[in-house]
């Protein structure tokens, strides 16, 4: 069996659901891997897992908001500047929060569908005492759009990507361990 093989049918588990839940809560905390990484592998082994996947991916999402958002309210002088100087910078925090307090909303909304560092913005959030409920209603609404769209794509083109993975695996490997060697090695450069 070929590994690409075994990975999908190992994603194919309902216990991975439960990964994706707990990877992307951390990746709300303190991850720089986008939560898409992990709901790819089930929903193109399967696609019947594309709402179990999403809804994992939002509820993990919010769980880790609320957790980066209590830490930038109560424990940003210890947990917080850890974080902040361990997994990003405290200038870009300072930007963040020079950014939070120019645009409010419209940061929590780019943070919650980009790829730019939600748990910047959520450990700013709570620092700055930015409404909980406007700044996690948002996060949810926003970022579970942003999942069910990715959810959606895949499943509605779950055949051609799991040709693709199985075709091009390698490649695909080693190019998102390049491009994720390229985006750590930036991050601490700048």
């Amino acid at each position: 069996m070929k590994i690409s093989e075994y990975l999908l049918s190992r994603a194919e588990s309902k216990a991975y659901t439960w990964a994706v839940f707990i990877l992307t809560v951390c990746e709300s905390i303190f991850l720089f891997i986008p939560p898409e990484v992990f709901m790819t592998p089930p929903i193109i082994a399967n696609k019947r897992r594309a709402v179990p996947v999403v809804l994992a991916a939002s509820l993990g999402s919010i769980v880790g908001g609320i957790i980066a958002y209590c830490i930038g309210m109560w424990l940003f002088d210890s947990v917080g500047i850890w974080l902040i100087n361990n997994f990003a910078s405290m200038e870009k925090f300072e930007l963040a929060q020079s950014l939070f307090i120019k645009h409010g909303i419209f940061i929590i909304f780019l943070t919650a569908v980009t790829p730019v560092p939600y748990k910047l913005m959520a450990i700013c959030a709570g620092f700055m005492g930015f409404p909980a409920v406007l700044f996690l209603g948002l996060s949810a609404i926003l970022r579970t759009g942003r999942f069910a769209i990715v959810g959606y794509l895949l499943w509605r083109f779950q055949e051609r990507a799991n040709a693709i993975v199985k075709r091009f695996f390698w490649p695909l490997t080693i190019g998102a361990i390049i491009i994720a060697g390229i985006g750590i090695l930036l991050m601490f450069a700048l």
